[in-house]
C-alpha cells in the first residue's frame, strides 16, 4: 500500500557497507517492519547521503573501520544529523532516540542491529510498533 507520494508507510532504512556487506543488517530491518534498501558493492557507505536522498529515505546505516566516512559525508553534503563512530548496538539506538537520521558504526553486519535500530525508530517516531 502506497500513499500519495508513493510511499509505502513502512520506513525506508538506506544500508551501506564499505565492503559490500550488510546483507544480516538489512534481514533485521525487515523483520522489523522496514524496508531496507541496501546499497551495493564495495565502497557503498560513501554512498549512503545520496542513496538516502534519492530514495526519500528515513533512516541510514553506515559501516566502514572508522564507522564515519559515509555518515560524515552525507552530513556535509545533505545536512543529515548524524552519530559516527559506534561500536554497540546499544550506542545506535541511544543516536536514534537523540534524533539521528544515520548512525555510522565500525563493521557490524549483525540481524539484531538491523532490527532495534528499526524498532526503535518506529517507537521514537510514535509509528506502528
Amino acid at each position: 500500500m502506497t500513499d500519495e507520494t508513493g510511499r509505502t508507510g513502512r520506513i525506508k532504512v538506506v544500508i551501506g557497507d564499505r565492503l559490500g556487506n550488510g546483507h544480516n543488517v538489512a534481514a533485521g530491518v525487515i523483520e522489523a517492519g522496514g524496508e531496507a534498501i541496501l546499497i551495493p558493492g564495495p565502497g557503498a557507505d560513501m554512498k549512503i547521503g545520496d542513496v538516502m536522498d534519492k530514495e526519500g529515505a528515513d533512516l541510514g546505516i553506515s559501516f566502514c573501520g572508522s564507522g564515519g566516512a559515509g555518515a560524515i559525508t552525507a552530513k556535509v553534503k545533505y545536512g543529515y544529523d548524524v552519530e559516527f563512530g559506534l561500536r554497540t548496538i546499544e550506542a545506535g539506538v541511544t543516536a536514534i532516540r537523540a534524533g539521528k537520521r544515520i548512525v555510522g558504526f565500525g563493521f557490524l553486519d549483525r540481524h539484531e542491529l538491523g532490527y532495534r535500530i528499526t524498532r526503535e525508530y518506529l517507537l521514537v517516531h510514535g509509528e506502528d510498533a
